[in-house]
């Protein structure tokens, strides 16, 4: 019955959709209304600012962190029940309960389940994911390259469990990146203002 919980606490967890609620308590402004329209950290910056999408991040890594952590506060010790009760928190991210059963792409809450997972792998995975946002200044790229590179790793490591989640969260990724996916075979999807591709971008205007 904790177990099942757990499950269901998570969920609501990862359903707090951090980016709407900093947006029109601290900003009066709702990012779903410009940008890319999404709720999560990437357009956080780009609609509410640098304060508020810094906040929407850390609210959105603790979400998976926090409901990844839920079987071992009811006192279920097994390790590996700390990703697949992550992934309730991935599920309420992208299918969030308050908002209609929208939400975000899951990046943010997906490093934070590896974070209480094994903050070592969370710090590789994090270290993977900034290098490709400094090599390409495209956050979308970055996160679908650095999940589908975290599952070859989690594989070497022979962490099956860790290797059958950031597999399915890749393919969650690619689906929920297929308007990034199309804009980058366009050239025109939106970069970062820092890094090599964007460097490069305005050096060639």
């Amino acid at each position: 019955m904790l177990l099942a919980l757990s499950f269901v606490l998570a969920y609501l967890i990862g359903s707090i959709p951090s980016g709407v609620w900093v947006g029109r308590v601290f900003c009066h402004k709702d990012p779903r209304d410009a940008g890319s329209h999404n709720i999560g950290t990437t357009n956080a910056y780009r609609v509410l600012g640098a304060k508020a999408g810094t906040v929407v991040l850390a609210m959105d890594i603790l979400k998976g962190t926090l409901g990844a952590s839920l079987p071992a506060m009811f006192g279920y010790h097994q390790h590996w029940l700390v990703l697949v009760c992550g992934v309730a928190a991935v599920i309420g991210h992208t299918m969030s309960i308050f908002i209609h059963f929208k939400g975000g792409k899951a990046v943010a809450t997906s490093a934070g389940i590896l974070l209480a997972y094994n903050p070592i792998l969370f710090l590789v995975a994090s270290g993977l994911f900034v290098s490709l946002i400094f090599l390409t200044s495209m956050v979308s790229f970055a996160s679908i390259f650095a999940i589908a590179i975290f599952t070859v790793i989690a594989a070497v490591l022979q962490d099956w469990v860790l290797t059958a989640i950031a597999g399915a969260l890749t393919i969650v990724f690619i689906v929920r990146h297929i308007p990034n996916i199309k804009r980058m075979l366009q050239h025109n999807e939106n970069m970062v203002p820092f890094g090599l591709g964007y460097w490069h971008k305005h050096k060639a205007k």
